[in-house]
C-alpha cells in the first residue's frame, strides 16, 4: 500500500514557489526596464551636442575669416550681415541659430549662441582671442576658442 501511495503523489511547485518566482522576474523586469529607459531618455545626447558642436565651429569659422582691423573705420548701422571685421562680432548673441543674414536654420530654434572677443598677447604678438558658446536649454554649454592675428 505505501508503494501506491508514492506512484501517486503529485509533483509539481507549489503557491509559495510561483509567488516567489514572480517577485523575483518582477524585481529583475523593474531593473531591466529602468535601465532601457535611461538609456531611451539619453540617446539623443550625442546628437544634440554634436550640433551644438557645429554651430560653434561655423560660427568660429565665419568671424576668423574676417580680417582684424577694421576696413572701413566705421562700426556705425552694422549688422551680423555687415560685420567686416572681427571686433564686430563682440557681444553677438543670437536665440536660435542664424545665417549671416539673420535667417533662422530650421531645427537649431532651441540653441543660443554668444560670442566675445577680447585681445590676448602671446610673444609681443597681440591677437583677437574669440570664444563662441552654444548652449542648449538642459544640457552643457559647448564652448569653442580660436584666435586671429594681424598679418
Amino acid at each position: 500500500m505505501t508503494a501506491r501511495r508514492n506512484k501517486q503523489q503529485q509533483v509539481g511547485a507549489t503557491l509559495i514557489e510561483l509567488v516567489i518566482t514572480i517577485v523575483i522576474i518582477s524585481i529583475a523586469l523593474v531593473g531591466i526596464l529602468s535601465i532601457v529607459n535611461l538609456s531611451i531618455k539619453h540617446s539623443a545626447d550625442p546628437l544634440v551636442q554634436q550640433q551644438a558642436i557645429a554651430i560653434a565651429e561655423s560660427y568660429l569659422e565665419e568671424i576668423l575669416l574676417l580680417p582684424v582691423i577694421d576696413p572701413d573705420g566705421s562700426n556705425t548701422g552694422e549688422s551680423r550681415a555687415t560685420f567686416d571685421n572681427v571686433e564686430d562680432y563682440d557681444g553677438l548673441s543670437d536665440t536660435g541659430a542664424t545665417d549671416q543674414n539673420g535667417n533662422a536654420i530650421s531645427g537649431l530654434e532651441n540653441y543660443t549662441i554668444s560670442v566675445s572677443v577680447s585681445d590676448q598677447s602671446i610673444s609681443a604678438v597681440t591677437m583677437k582671442e574669440v570664444t563662441v558658446s552654444v548652449i542648449r536649454p538642459g544640457t552643457d554649454t559647448i564652448s569653442l576658442g580660436g584666435y586671429r592675428a594681424n598679418y
